[in-house]
């Protein structure tokens, strides 16, 4: 899946959790990630992340960088 479909999909999610507030948008964008996309999608967003994460909307890049501290390698 090219970068920009994932950079697509994963502010779509931050869409849905942006009423919420960053506070709790964050975690929730985190976890719809963690739960619902494929490993080879998470490997691919933070390796764009790791490039700068250009296009990804503020509480998407958050959620990002958080679940990637939590994320195990491989």
């Amino acid at each position: 899946m090219s970068p920009d479909r994932l950079i697509y999909m994963a502010n779509q999610i931050g869409a849905f959790f942006r009423s919420q507030g960053h506070d709790k948008a964050v975690p929730g964008i985190a976890e719809h990630i963690q739960k619902f996309w494929d490993p080879r999608m998470r490997k691919a967003i933070f390796a764009h992340l790791d490039a700068g994460g250009a296009g990804l909307d503020p509480n998407v890049h958050d959620a990002l960088v958080s679940l990637k501290k939590v994320q195990a390698p491989g």
